[in-house]
């Protein structure tokens, strides 16, 4: 029984074109962190995400990292962040010594509600956080699993109140509101290229923006800031953040299979939801109109009171016994241990979200027989 291979939750999905760029790195000896590949991974993000000037960098954690020192962000300062995020969304303000102000989602598209959002803004503002009237340096929203956040709404809030606003699409890459892809609507947007996203180098991020000045910045700050003179000069303290050449060879590769991946991805929510459409107690994340997501991983959240009881904890650790890889979702940051006493604005939504949400097996690479043992372990679970 024990020779079964597991089925992980998203695992790299390699196209074959990848090694052609990373032998071209090692036959010309561009080995060292910056080449040819950086540059053409650079234009091909640059060109898909449909933003001006876009920097590779060592991990979407930097790219945050370097967004928020390009902001100018101190100890002290205020920096509005979604709650539903993985760590690596809200890390980066405690590196500054600033202070994340968590805001809770909307139950459409799980993402940053824009209703607590202007009401976090207005308790910044009128010194309600940090007993002194601050204005907020930075707002960031995530597109949690590849769902668009409510970018229009978003902005419009920080258009009024003259907040820039750094878009986390670690997760969605390809998805796109009317067109307009995530990444593209803040002053920067981050990317990430870890080793379970849609498209990987293994560890690797990027940030995009249509200043010219950011990404100027954000290489020279990732490239340890050193002046330009003939000696090693520094007049800022700078990061070893660049991506190397020969992963960015492997990230050329992944562009062009990235289509392809975000169809496989769609692919895979779709036999889910047929699979499970019809279970009493079982329910999808749904597109709002104009809203296409790269469907990164399919969730579902599952009401006990329907499901006769079966919780979403129950169902992955029935999976887990069949050497199938199921996750909670994220658990918000204002329930974090690291982060207990921040302030946050919600009324539960995300806290729900984590108690009834279940991450499904989403890799590009599922086969037919690793869908029908998945199909097989759900069904006999919740019929």
């Amino acid at each position: 029984m024990h020779n079964r291979k597991k089925i992980y939750l998203s695992p790299p999905h390699m196209g074959g074109r990848e090694i052609d760029f990373v032998n071209d790195a090692f036959s010309s000896n561009w080995i060292a962190p910056l080449g040819p590949n950086v540059t053409g991974f650079e234009e091909d993000i640059r060109a898909f995400c449909g933003v001006k000037h876009s920097a590779v960098l060592a991990s979407g954690t930097a790219a945050i990292h370097l967004s928020l020192i390009i902001l100018g962000v101190k100890p002290g300062d205020l920096v509005i962040c979604q709650s539903l995020t993985f760590s690596a969304t809200a890390n980066p303000i405690a590196y500054l010594g600033a202070t994340p102000v968590f805001i809770d989602s909307e139950p459409e598209t799980w993402n940053m509600c824009p209703v607590q959002l202007e009401l976090a803004i207005e308790a910044c503002l009128k010194g309600e956080i940090s007993g002194k009237q601050q204005k907020p340096k930075a707002i960031i929203p995530v597109h949690l699993y590849g769902m668009p956040a409510k970018m229009d709404e978003i902005m419009a809030i920080a258009s009024k109140y003259e907040i820039p606003v750094i878009e986390d699409a670690a997760e969605a890459l390809g998805s796109n509101i009317n067109g307009k892809m995530c990444g593209s609507f803040g002053q920067m947007g981050i990317l990430s290229f870890n080793g379970n996203k849609i498209i990987t180098t293994s560890g690797g991020g990027a940030l995009l923006a249509d200043d010219e000045s950011f990404i100027q910045k954000a290489k020279f700050l990732a490239t340890q800031a050193r002046d330009t003179a003939p000696h090693y000069q520094h007049s800022h303290i700078g990061y070893n953040y660049r991506m190397s050449n020969i992963l960015a060879g492997v990230g050329r590769g992944q562009m062009l299979v990235l289509e392809d991946r975000i169809a496989q991805r769609r692919e895979n929510f779709n036999f889910y939801k047929q699979l499970l459409d019809n279970i009493e107690g079982v329910s999808f994340l749904t597109e709002p109109t104009g809203y296409l997501s790269n469907r990164w991983l399919t969730t579902i959240l599952v009401d006990p009171d329907k499901t006769g009881g079966i919780t979403t904890e129950f169902i992955r650790i029935a999976l887990e016994k069949d050497d199938i890889e199921s996750r909670p979702l994220w658990k918000p940051m204002h329930l974090q241990p690291v982060f207990n006493g921040f302030p946050f604005f919600g009324d539960g939504i995300s806290d729900k979200l984590f108690e009834n949400g279940l991450c499904l097996p989403s890799g590009t690479n599922l086969t037919s027989a690793d869908k029908d043992r998945i199909a097989s372990t759900l069904l006999k679970l919740l019929q």
